[in-house]
């Protein structure tokens, strides 16, 4: 059954995640390295993770499975779930599929490597009323597509 998983700590779409969820009567389980204020609903889960900075990655890997959606800004997190067939959307409402992570983990290892050189010292650009909406409307989509797959009994990772 498809659950949703987010990427918590930093996470800026987590009430539109409820609100998408509880219309569509869906698990939700959210990660986080630190306890946070979530709803008391049956069909919401807050775990909270030890370790080391990677202990929340490591846990959305191990529960999630094909069909579900992780909802994640984190590159490798989204290329490990990909593998698993999971769906990963970043919280600007742009999906992570089959055709754009191996560019998506390149450019991060670009960025990291400028970023260590002193070339870049700024971060990523301010979240938009834009990107709440794409949001919105790619969950709603992703959705959509896993429950067609679902009962045509394919299933399969997002591509383009």
């Amino acid at each position: 059954m498809l659950h949703i998983f987010v990427d918590a700590d930093a996470c800026p779409v987590k009430q539109e995640v409820y609100r998408v969820a509880r219309r569509y009567a869906l698990s939700v389980t959210l990660v986080a390295n630190s306890w946070m204020n979530v709803p008391h609903e049956p069909w919401l889960a807050l775990e909270v993770v030890h370790g080391d900075l990677d202990a929340a990655d490591d846990w959305i890997v191990e529960h999630s499975s094909a069909g579900d959606i992780v909802i994640t800004t984190d590159i490798l997190l989204a290329n490990r779930c990909l593998a698993l067939k999971a769906w990963a959307l970043r919280p600007t409402g742009k999906p992570f599929t089959e055709d754009n992570i191996g560019n998506a983990v390149a450019a991060r290892e670009l960025m990291a490597d400028l970023r260590d050189a002193g070339e870049i010292t700024g971060g990523p650009n301010a979240f938009t009323k834009r990107d709440r909406s794409r949001f919105l409307q790619q969950l709603d989509e992703t959705i959509h597509a896993i429950r067609k797959q679902q009962a045509l009994g394919a299933l399969v990772s997002p591509s383009a």
